[in-house]
């Protein structure tokens, strides 16, 4: 596991086949990301953060998680999920619930009509996953692109105390 250099270190830079490799990256998961985001909103009238909050909620107990839970899980800004929340609120697909162990604490709770509308959304947006990775790699390519970016992914998230997280923000 690399370690980050000290700060008087002059930097490593990428060789060309590594600088191919960080471009294609960037490139791919910008475009992903785009192409998710632009299916939801012409299929579900949401933007793919949206989508993630609420299948977060399903998936959890009762269908409901502590706001800075559904802030971790969704990797953003405490400041990002209330807005998002609210707009989940206005639309009836999400509902806040005062924590009453925690006066300061909240819940997100995903209502019927949330899940019904995850329901619907489901279909279209496995489909678009499915139609620009999976379709697109062999099983051992999969199996490669889920440990590397598990690798990737542990090495991102400290779990010291005082890390600089989004969530924490």
């Amino acid at each position: 596991m690399n370690t980050a250099p000290a700060p008087d270190d002059k930097p490593q830079w990428l060789d060309d086949e590594e600088q191919r490799i960080w471009r294609s990256y960037v490139h791919a998961t910008t475009l992903l990301e785009d192409h998710l985001d632009r299916q939801l909103q012409r299929d579900a009238g949401m933007p793919h953060i949206y989508y993630g909050l609420l299948v977060g909620l399903a998936e959890a107990p009762q269908r409901r998680l502590r706001m800075t839970e559904l802030a971790m899980r969704a990797k953003i800004t405490r400041s990002r999920l209330s807005h998002a929340i609210a707009r989940l609120e206005r639309n009836g697909w999400v509902r806040r619930e005062d924590c009453t162990d925690d006066k300061r604490g909240q819940f997100a709770v995903l209502t019927a009509p949330g899940l019904e509308m995850l329901r619907d959304a489901a279909p279209g947006h496995v489909r678009a996953v499915r139609g620009a990775v999976f379709d697109r790699l062999t099983p051992e390519q999969q199996k490669s692109l889920g440990e590397i970016m598990q690798i990737v992914a542990e090495g991102l998230q400290p779990n010291e105390a005082g890390a600089d997280l989004p969530w924490l923000r």
